[in-house]
């Protein structure tokens, strides 16, 4: 187990809940208004650090590590849920802490769990911000606005596309640069942001890379073969098999039949390489420029449009009757809140006094 520094303003706590033991880290008064923060993939908590003490006065901050980062017990996820373990660890935590209602923020995978929370209670939150959130319809293997598969048992999504090279340095803790493909540092430094910028706690975030549990039951998840390219599909425990369309299910149509819609603040970078229309990390852009051999072609397996899906959804909520406010961050990638805090602070402070 990594135990991670804290800042100053910063402090922790083991909160044992329905689900499981879960490490948070806190900030501001006790009896301020709770914003939940959940962090992404191949992270941790301690990511929310700078954006935790940036809270108005009367906020109380809480990020917790899900299962299966951090400090928290570990426990397996089971993708066939899609995102509903880490949704429902969330409102554990909530109901633990006797939160009733919350304000939410979520980053890539963290702001797929917020929608998944949209879907599971929207009763209880009161704002929504997502921070370069992964499609609504799930990462990998979809080609059009709405989710269509681009196969139909979802092949090119899932555990089976993550670097075996990459996720052998997360388990060796390695802090070198000299593997230019998988280098843990190198990946954080060319797609968490946009190359100059690397942020001050740079050796902190690292080794928070470093506390996702590389097991055979978590990360990088299992896989199945296919016989459409390319060559393998989603199985069925771990984080990045959570994030196929494969279990994305009924998600979306129950987001916009829901009767509460908290307003929705959508912030990301103009140059994110990781959530995109196209992305480094999706099968379609990779076999597209030709870093994956035998691609199938645009109609077959295109680009997935990410960033195009999530604007269709949101459009959809305000036709539904919600409201969501886009901002797009020029000269950002994939972090907008550690890259641009001035611009992505000023918006996100608005939207938590929004009544």
């Amino acid at each position: 187990m990594i135990n991670l520094p804290t800042m100053p303003g910063i402090t922790t706590q083991q909160v044992t809940t329905s689900r499981l033991l879960q490490h948070v880290r806190l900030s501001g008064p006790e009896s301020g208004e709770p914003v939940i923060f959940i962090h992404g993939n191949v992270s941790s908590g301690t990511f929310w650090e700078e954006t935790m003490l940036a809270l108005p006065e009367g906020f109380r901050g809480i990020a917790p590590d899900l299962r299966g980062y951090g400090e928290s017990e570990f426990k397996p996820v089971d993708a066939t849920r899609g995102l509903g373990d880490f949704a429902d660890d969330v409102l554990a935590l909530a109901d633990a802490l006797g939160y009733d209602r919350f304000h939410v923020v979520g980053h890539s995978m963290g702001g797929s769990v917020v929608f998944q929370l949209l879907a599971t209670a929207p009763e209880r939150l009161q704002t929504i911000t997502l921070a370069a959130p992964g499609s609504p319809y799930g990462f990998g293997g979809t080609k059009d606005l709405d989710g269509t598969p681009c196969w139909p048992d979802f092949a090119g999504s899932g555990g089976g596309l993550v670097s075996p090279e990459f996720a052998g340095l997360l388990a060796a803790q390695n802090r070198g640069i000299d593997n230019p493909r998988a280098s843990p540092r190198l990946v954080l430094n060319s797609f968490y942001w946009k190359v100059p910028f690397r942020p001050a706690r740079e050796e902190v975030l690292l080794s928070s890379m470093f506390t996702i549990r590389v097991k055979e039951d978590h990360y990088p998840g299992d896989m199945v073969k296919s016989a459409n390219w390319p060559g393998v599909g989603p199985g069925v425990i771990g984080p990045n098999n959570a994030l196929s369309p494969k279990y994305v299910g009924d998600m979306v149509e129950r987001i916009l039949a829901a009767d509460q819609k908290p307003p929705i603040l959508w912030i990301h970078g103009a140059d994110d390489q990781i959530v995109s229309d196209m992305s480094f990390f999706d099968l379609g852009t990779l076999g597209k420029i030709q870093a994956v051999p035998d691609w199938p072609g645009e109609e077959a397996f295109p680009p997935q449009p990410m960033k195009g899906q999530t604007r269709h959804v949101l459009q959809r909520y305000i036709e539904a009757g919600g409201y969501f406010h886009e901002i797009e961050l020029a000269d950002c990638g994939h972090s907008p809140y550690l890259e641009k805090p001035k611009a992505f602070n000023s918006a996100f402070h608005t939207l938590l006094h929004k009544k």
